[in-house]
């Protein structure tokens, strides 16, 4: 993740939050790297706690969610910032691809068609718990008010869904026909470990449920306004 950040064509800034783990165990190019802060969570309090903590250290006016196995693509940074300015919405996301240990890649696109979307509808193509998500969570650069506004769900997983059904929910944004994020395939990541199965439903209702109840609310406030 680290020399991928690197190779970006725009300024940023990366936040770790450390969940349970000490800043000893950080990799040198990590640690002295001046772009690179890092938050220290003294206990286990799992990746959807961790990441609205480390939220807290967030001074850029944009924030992207990611995962320390995987990377981005050198143009991930500035296309969707470009794309996210010249438009003026809140947010921008982007295909993904999976990186597989041979070095191939497969593209994933997502349900939600390219192009413009007003705020609530990308979880129209999300049409049950059971589909696919709508819209790759960590390819989503958005605005940092609107991901504060949206942040990780209370889930010990499938917290992602969450904020990426809050973020498009709350503001319009562009979704770009291009990989703008690779997931690395490992046998290491926690989607491969047993039992990752076992909450993985009750998590994507639990998502889906919060996405058609935000968007009907926001959708009758809009009406009485």
């Amino acid at each position: 993740m680290h020399r991928s950040l690197c190779r970006q064509t725009v300024p940023w800034e990366a936040v770790l939050a450390l969940d349970g783990a000490g800043p000893d165990r950080l990799p040198a190019a990590l640690a002295s790297d001046p772009r690179v802060r890092t938050l220290t969570v003294p206990r286990p309090v799992g990746a959807a706690c961790a990441r609205n903590l480390a939220l807290n250290l967030v001074r850029t006016p944009y924030v992207n969610w990611a995962d320390d196995d995987d990377l981005f693509p050198d143009h991930a940074m500035a296309a969707r910032l470009g794309a996210v300015e010249q438009a003026g919405v809140g947010w921008c996301a982007g295909w993904s691809e999976d990186l597989h240990p041979d070095g191939s890649t497969t593209l994933w696109r997502c349900p939600a068609p390219p192009g413009r979307h007003e705020a609530g509808d990308v979880w129209t193509y999300w049409l049950s718990p059971a589909d696919t998500i709508p819209i790759g969570p960590t390819t989503i650069l958005a605005r940092t008010e609107l991901v504060r506004a949206a942040p990780m769900g209370g889930l010990v997983q499938g917290e992602d869904y969450m904020t990426a059904v809050g973020i498009t929910s709350l503001a319009p944004g562009i979704l770009l026909p291009l990989p703008v994020y690779r997931y690395r395939k490992h046998t290491g990541q926690m989607t491969a470990q047993p039992g990752y199965d076992q909450l993985e439903s009750a998590a994507r209702v639990h998502a889906w449920q919060y996405g058609r109840s935000l968007r009907s609310l926001l959708h009758r406030e809009a009406l009485r306004g």
